[in-house]
């Protein structure tokens, strides 16, 4: 994974209302726009539906931050698509989780991740920041998806695919999919502390 550095440096020169936006924050091209949103803290948004939350409530996730990059990219016309994979959590590539884990005597779940890809060269901004000692790589699933599915079909492919992972890899004292999820949840809520 590269990290913001790896997009162009295209000055956000077609008008637009997300190019508005970074212009009255500082950031005048897309890595800058990309550097700027990697120093915002991780947490969710109020709303999934809308990845300009991030910059109104200063915070986002690896979906809703991607995201509006991607949008701020199609809306530049600079061909950045924006990525679903899907990898094992554990601490040594997703620092904050192992605990949860932990006390659950479980060693990984299978995460949702979205990033970007620009010029075969994925990209992912939320990373480079929290003191991954691992890669999240390798992926055990990839797709390009269009911004409108961060929310509701990135959901359900990943839970989907988590109960397909359940049914492969049983876990000690075999936890039901509804609890793995409600696990998953902690985990995600430990990275926002």
């Amino acid at each position: 994974m590269e990290s913001w550095q790896a997009l162009p440096q295209v000055a956000l020169a077609r008008p637009g209302a997300l190019a508005s936006r970074f212009a009255a924050l500082g950031p005048r091209d897309l890595r800058a726009a990309a550097r700027y949103v990697n120093a915002l803290p991780y947490g969710r948004s109020f709303s999934r539906e809308n990845p300009a939350l991030v910059l109104d409530e200063g915070r986002g996730t690896c979906s809703s931050k991607h995201t509006l990059l991607a949008l701020l990219a199609h809306e530049q016309g600079i061909a950045v698509e924006l990525m679903l994979g899907i990898y094992e959590m554990r601490e040594a590539n997703t620092p904050g989780v192992g605990r949860v884990l932990e006390r659950y005597g479980i060693p990984a779940l299978p995460e949702g991740h979205c990033y970007l890809r620009y010029a075969g060269k994925r990209i992912d901004i939320t990373r480079v920041v929290t003191g991954a000692r691992a890669p999240i790589e390798p992926f055990l699933y990839e797709e390009t998806i269009r911004p409108e599915q961060v929310a509701e079909y990135k959901v359900e492919l990943h839970r989907r695919f988590m109960r397909d992972w359940l049914a492969r890899n049983p876990l000690a004292g075999n936890p039901n999919f509804e609890r793995v999820w409600a696990i998953r949840e902690e985990c995600i809520a430990a990275l926002s502390e």
